[in-house]
């Protein structure tokens, strides 16, 4: 069951020029990668026994719930704004190597969504439980890596408007943990002036461990 929303009025809209222009574009959604300070985030996942994987995951998308810009979509060919927005990830199957996609419900409580995340993740079976929906963010993790930059796969749907989330290996640097962070958005919702305000949020949350 989706998530409620509202569809938009696009005759009212402020943004439906830029939507129109960019909805059309041959590739119409452009992605940004930043470093980010996670060392009192991994300390806490420690004390707490949390899995930084599934922790992350709920800093990622709590901080991303909170710009409007990331929870609108197309349904049905409408815009429309998602009230809030769910969790969708990647999770390795360590037998096969082969990983699963997880849908987890967001919460508000960052150790009852990692517990929770990591009782789903562990007791899905399928890789793929279908589709995913339009009120979830995708986040795939790839710790084996410190990368600069990275690149997606194109559906070929220009109405595909989740935003993906990645994140690499982490490194010591003067003490502290750095890690590469991605963002994809669909550039008819999302300029630069909000991937900017997600990272500021980002980077607050993270500060508060």
């Amino acid at each position: 069951m989706e998530n409620l929303y509202k569809v938009i009025d696009e005759n009212t809209w402020e943004r439906a020029m830029h939507c129109m222009v960019f909805r059309n574009s041959v590739e119409s959604a452009f992605c940004v990668t930043f470093e980010v300070d996670v060392t009192d985030l991994k300390e806490y996942v420690k004390k707490n026994n949390l899995s930084f994987t599934l922790a992350m995951v709920y800093v990622v998308c709590k901080c991303a719930n909170k710009i409007e810009e990331f929870r609108y979509r197309f349904v049905d060919g409408k815009i429309v704004l998602f009230d809030h927005i769910d969790t969708a990830f990647t999770y390795l199957n360590k037998e096969t190597r082969l990983f699963k996609v997880v849908n987890v419900p967001m919460m508000d409580n960052i150790k009852e969504y990692c517990i929770n995340a990591k009782k789903i993740a562990d007791e899905q079976e399928t890789y793929f439980t279908g589709s995913l929906g339009n009120d979830v963010f995708q986040c795939s993790p790839m710790p084996w890596v410190t990368y600069t930059h990275i690149s997606h796969t194109n559906s070929g749907k220009k109405d595909n408007a989740t935003p993906l989330f990645d994140w690499g290996k982490y490194y010591e640097k003067d003490g502290r943990w750095i890690m590469p962070v991605s963002v994809q958005a669909h550039h008819s919702f999302v300029d630069e002036i909000h991937i900017g305000e997600f990272v500021d949020a980002l980077e607050k949350y993270l500060a508060e461990f």
